[in-house]
């Protein structure tokens, strides 16, 4: 007995409603914006945020990300990975240079490290990793090895943005110049409030090269 256009409807209505309710949830973006306690931008800074609530996490992602050296120094200053990354290290430089890391998250070394060498060294414990050159005083870098895929860098404008499933995190920020990682919570969803920050960070101490590529500190 054929059935009838209500029994169709109410079946086609059910199958709507389950198939929404198996859809994954659309992320919410997040905006964070990070200021020192003079109101200026702070740039490489470091959001990570941490789900508290039950989650599946996306796949690692198997792209390389690279770190270059050029001109005697490394670029980025700051490079946030997660877990499992591979890092390559081209130098795009006309000398050598003597990469090292004594950090407890990744150590490793590379000596006389020769123009046009791109080695990769896979960053696989969490943990900030300080990058050296044992040639060139003033080059140093920062890995921020990650556990959670959620995470950006603050640009020049001390802004950055993410996307994340809406729940409740635990937030992180990390910056070279603070003393200590900013932890916060905080639920985010649709019309959550953006991230800011107002950071109280320590004097820069890094070496600088004078214009005539002597080196001086600050």
């Amino acid at each position: 007995m054929p059935r009838s256009a209500a029994a169709l409807a109410f079946a086609a209505v059910l199958l709507a409603t389950r198939l929404l309710a198996a859809a994954p949830a659309a992320d919410t973006d997040v905006r964070a914006l990070v200021k020192d306690a003079k109101g200026e931008a702070v740039p490489d800074a470091v959001i990570a945020l941490y789900a508290l609530d039950p989650t599946e996490l996306p796949p690692p992602a198997n792209e390389p990300v690279e770190i270059v050296q050029k001109d005697q120094e490394y670029m980025p200053y700051v490079t946030v990975v997660r877990v499992g990354t591979q890092v390559v290290f081209p130098n795009l430089d006309t000398i050598q240079h003597h990469i090292y890391s004594l950090s407890k998250a990744k150590r490793f070394e590379k000596p006389l490290y020769a123009p046009g060498a791109r080695e990769a060294v896979l960053f696989d414990q969490p943990g900030i990793v300080t990058l050296g050159c044992n040639i060139h005083d003033w080059m140093v870098a920062y890995v921020v090895v990650l556990p959670t895929p959620y995470f950006a860098r603050t640009d020049a404008a001390g802004t950055a943005r993410l996307a994340v499933p809406a729940g409740r995190y635990r937030i992180e920020v990390w910056h070279p110049r603070l003393a200590a990682t900013d932890v916060r919570e905080a639920k985010i969803g649709p019309g959550a409030a953006p991230l800011d920050y107002a950071l109280k960070l320590k004097p820069d101490r890094r070496i600088r090269r004078t214009p005539e590529g002597k080196v001086s500190g600050y």
